[in-house]
């Protein structure tokens, strides 16, 4: 009774302060815009206020800044990237999308990329000619969860009224992707290319997973409160099934991706946030760092971190008024994280049981590819075979390249390390690196061909994105 009563306590509490803290601002960002500036002027608080407008005012005056929103977002891709899609017939994902072809950012000034290559980063920096700057959110000063259209072709409730996804859907992971088990890789796609939910998880799984796996499954398809999907006032979602959250496998759909974005939680002020494309979970058996940029050690620390603070911000007052359902760790979080961890990477048969390319299976092109992946190129100084990560974090120093700025409401600036990606089944997880600024394999090349200064001649670059798409 003292625990319950302690408890109480601390609710009331933490609503108190809310009502306290609680702020009139630009109503149209809701509790996601930037953190206001302390009463001397000089700092951002680390606070998000709490709005108390009513909700038809907000969606009222989000729902007519949308189209405004939705073109700048627009412009801003299309100053950066050709948006037309290439797709390459001959190789697909598991399921059969097209794979995209680049590169698809646009230089600057009639530079080549040959040329450009040649150049160093101070020169680059200097002409402002790095065609990969950082990538902004949607609408960065508002931020949030942001789902792409053709999963809200399946689930509406994860449609928000203020703004849309703005990759284009060629550039992104097949939908619904396979599933892949390490412990039944005799039965190939599990998933029986149906998107796994909360009403049909049982009658797909049944029989393959043990009691323990099966709930983890059942909790990673349950929706939970977020900041954006909630039943308060201040939601970004008008639809009934939204307010009740959104679930872990909404991001990361059927263990792997959509490309779903949204800022990183532990940065402030608003403008410094960092965009966050949705990893994918296959393989996160042999990972032993979670996030991006955060260096989680486990596969419970990630998804506990994920439930309690990515959802709101990292602000605990926000996740109480929007009802944040804590998990158990010894036993909720146990089981989601075990079935996570069975997750695995789709077939590459051109691989031996090293990880090394099987000659007699493998083209000219992917042999080449991989001598320079070894090589002359350095990949394999991070990416180690055989699942080509070596579960650290490095820091690339991008910011060698451009000159800080604002653009897109998102400051452009040092970024800081981030963890090495499994490359294994890269190919169906486009868009690349932390924030999805890289749309294809071949963007990637061109990106680290400048960043890592390596010189490739065009034929090296074909060589090495062959290589990486028999991963």
């Amino acid at each position: 009774m003292k625990t319950y009563t302690r408890i109480k306590v601390l609710v009331v509490l933490a609503f108190m302060f809310a009502a306290a803290t609680a702020t009139l601002i630009s109503p149209g960002a809701g509790a996601q815009s930037p953190p206001p500036k302390s009463k001397a002027g000089d700092q951002p608080t680390s606070f998000t206020p709490v709005v108390e407008e009513p909700f038809e005012v907000v969606r009222a005056r989000d729902k007519a800044a949308k189209p405004r929103v939705m073109a700048a977002a627009r412009r801003l891709l299309e100053e950066r990237y050709n948006l037309t899609p290439r797709l390459d017939p001959t190789v697909k994902m598991t399921r059969g999308k097209p794979i995209p072809v680049g590169p698809t950012a646009r230089l600057k000034k009639g530079v080549t990329w040959e040329q450009l290559g040649r150049m160093s980063p101070d020169e680059i920096r200097e002409k402002d000619l790095f065609p990969y700057l950082p990538l902004p959110h949607v609408n960065h000063p508002v931020g949030g969860m942001v789902f792409p259209q053709m999963e809200i072709k399946l689930l509406p409730r994860l449609e928000r009224f203020d703004m849309d996804f703005d990759i284009p859907e060629p550039f992104l992971p097949e939908f619904p992707p396979a599933i892949f088990l390490t412990t039944r890789p005799d039965l190939g796609d599990v998933s029986q290319g149906k998107l796994v939910t909360n009403e049909n998880f049982y009658e797909l799984f049944n029989g393959i997973l043990n009691p323990k796996q099966l709930d983890g499954l059942r909790l990673l398809v349950t929706q939970f409160p977020q900041q954006q999907f909630n039943a308060t006032a201040d939601r970004k979602t008008e639809h009934a099934d939204g307010m009740r959250g959104v679930a872990c496998f909404d991001c990361h759909v059927n263990g792997h991706t959509s490309g779903a974005a949204h800022l990183v939680g532990d940065i402030r002020p608003q403008e410094n946030r960092r965009r966050i494309e949705t990893p994918s979970l296959r393989g996160v058996n042999i990972q032993r760092l979670f996030g991006s940029q955060r260096a989680l050690k486990t596969v419970e620390d990630f998804t506990e971190f994920e439930q309690r603070a990515a959802y709101f911000d990292g602000d605990p007052v926000l996740a109480t008024k929007k009802g944040l359902n804590i998990l158990d760790r010894g036993s909720q979080v146990h089981d989601m994280s075990e079935f996570q961890e069975i997750l695995d990477f789709p077939p590459a048969p051109k691989l031996n049981v090293f990880g090394r390319l099987d000659r007699k299976k493998a083209t000219e092109s992917e042999i080449r590819g991989e001598e320079l992946f070894f090589g002359k190129a350095s990949c394999s100084q991070c990416h180690t075979p055989p699942f080509y990560t070596d579960n650290l974090m490095h820091d690339l120093l991008v910011e060698r390249f451009y000159k800080p700025r604002m653009e897109g409401g998102m400051m452009i600036t040092k970024q800081g390390p981030i963890k090495t990606f499994p490359l294994r089944g890269i190919k169906e997880s486009p868009p690349y690196l932390h924030d999805g600024r890289l749309l294809t394999l071949e963007d990637t090349v061109e990106f680290f061909n400048l960043v890592l200064e390596l010189d490739l001649a065009a034929q090296e670059k074909t060589d090495l994105v062959a290589f990486m798409r028999a991963l």
